[in-house]
């Protein structure tokens, strides 16, 4: 029998996958080659192949896997080819305490599972990458209806999950206003805060001001980092510190991004208590923080890239929304302080104008007094 069945009708039907299937030597599998596999599990294979939705399953004693293509795009990615005809216990390595036991469940009890926006750590894309997932596992039984394997449907909640989180963390940004935080120092320091309850997206940041016309920076509110000036000086300038990125940033008004952070500062992050474990960060985008009416720049703000996230177009537009919020906080402090002083200096000219009168209604009163009597 032909060990790798170029022309079995079954993988015809799965599209890229299916050649991919066509491809796989089943023989090296406890399956063995495709045209002996029960019908109960040619059926299985077929519906998944023929499905638009995410789908994985796994059959036989070491639970061999199987996928569709919706699957391999939204959830495997470069684990693909590799994990075909694998056991899911190799190929879901990294969460296998997370989805074992409910795989054993599903095999042991015949009962399905589901899981609603589950956080998963995956190793999909190179790093431990933070994901969730809403998925049921399902029973498979053969012809006598014993559990051979199990189905899982899935859908991908990862954008959902994150997108929502990082909503609330700019909502909360758009609440800083002059009338809780009048100043822009007050503003900076209630951005941060912000920031902070937010670390999952942004594990630390610093706000710098800028000062002296532009020739130096104070250091006016962080979180995430170590107060220690080889991460958080508390002034820099650019006599002394020439080569800081900060000054391209505002001399060009273009946010940069650092990489490298894990190594070079290693041990100058404070815990953020992410779930998936305590690693520093490895980049920093440093932004500029435009003036009231997009002006030129009036600091920077530095924010921290999660080590769970890559650093993609969305995450990028997050950041920049985030150096926005910070940015109009500053703004309007800047404004209300000089809506302030130009009312203290109406209201000194109107004490001066007060005074000027009465002297003037006193002087005159004293002569036409006199003359009355």
């Amino acid at each position: 029998m032909n060990a790798r069945p170029q022309g079995d009708p079954l993988f015809a039907l799965g599209g890229e996958l299916g050649r991919a299937m066509a491809d796989r030597d089943w023989s090296a599998t406890p399956l063995g080659p495709s045209p002996g596999w029960p019908a109960e599990l040619r059926s299985v294979v077929r519906i998944v192949l023929t499905s638009r939705f995410s789908m994985w399953m796994a059959w036989g004693p070491e639970l061999t896997m199987f996928y569709n293509d919706a699957y391999r795009r939204d959830t495997l990615r470069t684990k693909h080819p590799w994990a075909l005809g694998r056991p899911a216990r190799e190929v879901w390595a990294e969460i296998w305490d997370d989805i074992g036991p409910r795989i054993d469940s599903v095999m042991t009890t015949g009962e399905a599972t589901w899981d609603e926006a589950l956080l998963l750590f995956l190793e999909r894309s190179g790093y431990v990458e933070e994901t969730y997932h809403t998925f049921s596992y399902s029973p498979l039984a053969d012809g006598g209806g014993t559990v051979r394997g199990m189905l899982c449907v899935v859908s991908e909640e990862t954008e959902r999950v994150i997108g929502e989180r990082r909503l609330r963390v700019l909502s909360e940004l758009g609440d800083v206003s002059a009338l809780t935080a009048p100043t822009p120092d007050e503003a900076c320091a209630a951005a941060v805060q912000v920031l902070a309850r937010g670390r999952y997206d942004v594990p630390f940041s610093a706000v710098y001001l800028l000062e002296d016309g532009g020739r130096s920076a104070r250091r006016v509110a962080f979180h995430g980092l170590r107060d220690d000036p080889r991460i958080t000086p508390e002034r820099v300038d650019r006599a002394g510190h020439p080569a800081l990125t900060m000054w391209d940033v505002v001399d060009t008004g273009t946010a940069q991004v650092l990489d490298g952070l894990a190594t070079d500062l290693a041990g100058l992050f404070t815990p953020t208590g992410h779930p998936g474990g305590e690693r520093d960060p490895d980049q920093v985008v440093v932004m500029p923080l435009p003036g009231g009416g997009g002006g030129e720049p009036i600091g920077v703000v530095a924010a921290g890239v999660s080590p769970f996230r890559a650093l993609d177009p969305e995450y990028r537009r997050f950041l920049d929304l985030v150096a926005g919020g910070v940015a109009t906080a500053v703004a309007d402090a800047q404004a209300y302080q000089a809506q302030a002083r130009r009312a203290d200096e109406l209201a000194e000219l109107d004490r001066a104008k007060t005074e000027f009168f009465t002297g003037v209604s006193h002087e005159l009163r004293t002569p036409l007094t006199l003359i009355s009597g």
